[in-house]
């Protein structure tokens, strides 16, 4: 083993140890008694049952997780990535087919190994919980549409990424980039129209108290606003969301039909006030931004070293290659990677408070956010404790009890 084999093993095992401890820790600081915002909507089942979905769902995650690190170290010790190289280049294709073959085989062995954990997931664990509402025609109708989807777009970007490195030496990192900007930017405007509704359909609200009332919400705060949609949900689970998407003409606000039906005018209202607030502050773009910059990090260092014998030796292959050196490189980087996602996850925590606080001042109410917030949390069963490790490593949104306690300082400022 070289000093790069070396690298990845112990960052691969030190990432496992480190979301265990969180997760240990973010156990054992659930608590007995439901905190006091809440107690006028969790009751004592309600609150155990979100608490025994939070330990199912830890338990089975730490599985996964195991099963993950067990296989990939099992494979790379195994010579599996020598085999796979030697077999795809048996063919005798071209250096382009050849990767395209060598990552695609890679991804979907990677696939394989995932389905049954998910099919657990959505058929047992959701079930038991009374989220799950998939059945099994959608679910494989799903994993069909998503495979689709994933070589569409994928093999053409994949290929394009292959043969900058193959072809344009020095400079290859720019072209890259610069290709891998241009997708990320395409993807956001045709996914409202063109890939979202493969998966579930969108129907424009209907005229009535609430469009009016969210209508009347954009053009007091002079937001251009042509419809809002709503998204079946409830075909696949009982969860709540909403979320904005796209850009320009082609931005979508849309609610889960699921939190319709349980929220009032004035909740709703601040749910997508919320949104707008996103979109006003800019809050899409500059993380968007901040991707485009890590790729393009990435991609440099990766220029530096995708070329080096001692990566493709790590893995016991012999021939150095431009594909087998882009897959070994995302193992290697993966510290970097885990870094620069931990700063992403931040500066996304900041900017949901950032949003609560404009739904707030903008609407002058802070019941509404406040109490969808909670039953948010009551009908998602969200933990409402979640331990500072746990948040800091895997939330993009903040804890309940902070986003209410920061909605509360709002209302206490505007007072004074």
């Amino acid at each position: 083993m070289n000093w790069i084999a070396w690298t990845i093993l112990i960052f691969l095992i030190a990432d496992f140890l480190l979301h265990l401890v969180a997760d240990r820790l973010n156990l054992e600081a659930l608590t007995e008694d439901i905190p006091d915002p809440f107690k006028n909507i969790f009751d004592t089942e309600k609150y155990r049952q979100a608490q025994r979905y939070l330990r199912t769902n830890t338990r089975f995650g730490q599985i996964a997780a195991a099963m993950d690190l067990i296989v990939l170290i099992g494979f790379w010790f195994g010579g599996g990535f020598a085999l796979v190289d030697a077999w795809t280049r048996s063919f005798g294709w071209g250096s382009l087919a050849t990767g395209l073959a060598f990552i695609g085989v890679l991804a979907g062995l990677k696939a394989l190994l995932d389905q049954p954990f998910s099919l657990y997931a959505t058929f047992v664990i959701e079930q038991r919980f009374g989220f799950n509402k998939t059945s099994p025609a959608v679910w494989i109708m799903d994993r069909f549409k998503g495979l689709v989807l994933a070589m569409g777009l994928g093999i053409p970007l994949l290929a394009g990424v292959l043969a900058f490195f193959q072809y344009a030496g020095s400079s290859a990192w720019i072209w890259c980039w610069a290709l891998v900007t241009l997708f990320m930017i395409g993807v956001q405007f045709i996914a409202p129209t063109w890939i979202m509704p493969l998966f579930n359909r969108f129907d424009p609200l209907e005229n009535g108290e609430l469009k009016d009332a969210i209508m009347a919400y954009a053009s007091a705060i002079d937001f251009s606003l042509d419809n809002i949609y709503v998204m079946d949900g409830s075909k696949r689970s009982s969860k709540s969301n909403a979320f904005f998407t796209g850009f320009g003409r082609h931005r979508r606000i849309v609610l889960f039909d699921t939190l319709i039906a349980r929220h009032t005018t004035d909740e709703l209202v601040a749910v997508l006030a919320h949104e707008m607030g996103h979109y006003r502050m800019r809050h899409i773009l500059k993380m968007m931004t901040l991707g485009i910059l890590q790729t393009g990090m990435l991609l440099f260092l990766m220029s530096l070293i995708i070329h080096t014998p001692a990566l493709v030796e790590a893995f016991y292959i012999k021939q150095p290659s431009v594909h087998a050196g882009l897959v070994f490189f995302g193992l290697l980087a993966a510290p970097l990677d885990f870094f620069l996602g931990m700063i992403g996850r931040w500066v996304s925590r900041r900017h949901e408070f950032a949003a609560d606080r404009f739904a707030a001042t903008t609407t002058g109410k802070i019941r509404p956010m406040v109490e969808a917030l909670k039953k948010l949390s009551l009908h998602n069963l969200s933990n409402l404790s979640p331990h500072p490790l746990y948040v800091f490593l895997n939330y993009s949104h903040p804890p309940v009890l902070d986003r209410i306690a920061a909605l509360e300082d709002v209302s206490q400022m505007s007072e004074d």
